[in-house]
């Protein structure tokens, strides 16, 4: 069933969603590669449950630096590090907003991104779900290829760690705007400067940066893997990201037997984290929400323009984002992003927090993991139980994607334009007031069907008529039997990983 479902997709290769093998001769310098450099690749169930990786591989792990470019560190791109711990828990590490913070009755609830390994943020997984099917079916040579990594930021830096792992050239293709500590890690960890592509732009200009992959795939060398259109970023958040956000609500609700998952916020990016709502919904029955920026709205009012909210590329719909299934759409203002940014992360907007409004320290504190993607998709989940009415046993969850380590220059950018003298307690306030407290119903959509058409039908602009997409692959995501499929084919992939592990013959 499986196989007549995927023949449907005519350029199933180009998608990522091969389940054989294309070249026997690829395959066997990848094995040889992978042997030489004494690499072995953790399944998608693994991930999804380390708990099933095996003993001598977490022993092993004890030894390895969570930020080393280290073959064991694949088995760490899971939802289930500690903070400042080369272990890992029986649960993701998250946080639960208290009521007093959110203003909300409804449980805030978010996992934290910035506990994934090399990169501290969630992207890397879904870089290394992206090129290992390549990988195990003889599509991708690491002893020819460049990887390369269209992004607004994380997803690149995702790849190059995945690709220095895996003994090859990684290209990292991303706006020349975006901030200053993304581009200083990428420096650290390309093995030449020429693999930092930088293109016009910032945050909403993902069209230069498939212009840009269009360049380089003129080079048969380059082997583009496009997260907006790899449909194993949706798979492996469906598969892996999915079961760690139920195992934390699982976990809510043996305290509280009466908690109902009522949504899981996302912002839009490449739509791969959305695959995570996907997921909960079809075990718990809760919505989905996709959030982007007020300044770009481009499912709300098939807006334009730009934006600062960094990680959610947008000015298109992802051809991997399962619209027909999205149930509301949500617009945040990247004022409130940068200007929270500045108030979280700075000694006199915490105490006003603390002593003014009477939050817990340590959940003060918390908030330094929240970069400006996290912190646009917490204001999207106040907006969510504002509009939807939720009490105290509805929970809407959110990941926190990355920290606020990544956006110290746009902090001190802002500080020094808008505060050139100091930035004072009132301005704390003010900021936090407006933009936090101040959260409305404002800008959200409750998605219907016809909603859900106009979004879906705005896709055709970028993938058909720009990206050369057949009409008949973008015409059959409008099925849900055709995601239904799609979510079986982790398990063939994990079958291929194993045979790939054996060839190579690595042991721990």
């Amino acid at each position: 069933m499986l196989e007549s479902q995927l023949e449907l997709v005519t350029e199933k290769s180009r998608y990522g969603l091969v389940t054989d093998i294309q070249d026997p001769s690829i395959y066997k310098r990848a094995v040889s590669r992978f042997r030489d450099t004494k690499i072995k690749l953790p399944k998608f169930a693994q991930l999804s449950d380390p708990q099933t990786i095996p003993a001598e591989v977490k022993n092993a792990l004890l030894e390895v630096s969570i930020d080393s470019a280290h073959p064991l560190n694949l088995f760490r791109v899971h939802w289930y590090n500690r903070l400042g711990s080369r272990s890992w828990s029986n649960l993701p590490d998250y946080i639960e907003l208290p009521p007093e913070l959110t203003g909300v009755e409804a449980r805030i609830v978010l996992l934290f991104g910035d506990r994934f390994p090399m990169i501290r943020a969630h992207k890397v997984l879904a870089a290394y779900a992206c090129l290992v099917p390549r990988v195990v079916t003889g599509q991708f040579d690491p002893t020819y290829h460049r990887a390369v990594w269209p992004s607004t930021g994380n997803y690149a830096r995702g790849g190059i760690a995945i690709s220095r792992i895996m003994g090859c050239r990684g290209v990292a293709v991303l706006p020349e705007n975006m901030s200053t500590e993304r581009f200083n890690w990428l420096e650290k960890w390309v093995a030449n400067s020429d693999d930092i592509v930088r293109t016009q732009g910032s945050e909403s200009n993902v069209k230069e940066i498939y212009d840009m992959c269009r360049e380089l795939d003129q080079s048969p060398e380059n082997y583009i893997l496009n997260q907006f259109s790899e449909f194993s970023n949706h798979i492996a958040h469906y598969q892996i990201s999915g079961p760690a956000f139920a195992n934390v609500f699982r976990s809510l609700q043996k305290v509280n037997e009466r908690a109902r998952l009522a949504a899981f916020v996302a912002a839009s990016g490449s739509a791969g984290t959305l695959g995570t709502g996907d997921y909960l919904k079809d075990k718990f029955g809760s919505k989905i929400v996709a959030v982007e920026a007020l300044e770009c709205p481009t499912m709300l009012y098939n807006g334009y323009g730009e934006h600062n909210i960094q990680g959610i590329g947008d000015k298109h719909i992802p051809l991997i984002h399962n619209v027909l299934n999205t149930d509301l759409a949500i617009a945040v203002t990247d004022k409130a992003t940068d200007g929270l940014n500045i108030a979280f992360n700075t000694e006199v907007g915490q105490e006003y927090l603390v002593d003014e409004i009477g939050i817990d320290r340590t959940i003060v504190r918390q908030m330094e993991h929240f970069g400006l993607s996290a912190i646009a998709n917490t204001l999207a989940a106040i907006k969510t139980a504002k509009f939807l009415d939720l009490d105290e046993n509805d929970i809407v969850m959110a990941a926190a994607t990355d920290g606020a380590d990544l956006y110290i220059s746009e902090k001190e950018k802002l500080l020094s334009n808008s505060y050139p003298s100091e930035f004072s307690l009132a301005n704390a306030k003010e900021i936090i007031s407006t933009y936090w407290f101040g959260a409305d119903t404002s800008h959200v959509n409750s998605l219907d069907k016809v909603a859900r058409e106009r979004i879906f039908n705005l896709g055709y602009y970028t993938w058909v008529e720009q990206q050369n997409v057949h009409i008949h692959d973008f015409e059959l995501r409008r099925k849900s039997s055709f995601w239904d499929q799609l979510h079986k084919i982790a398990p063939i992939w994990d079958e291929l990983i194993e045979r790939f592990n054996r060839e190579v013959g690595i042991r721990f």
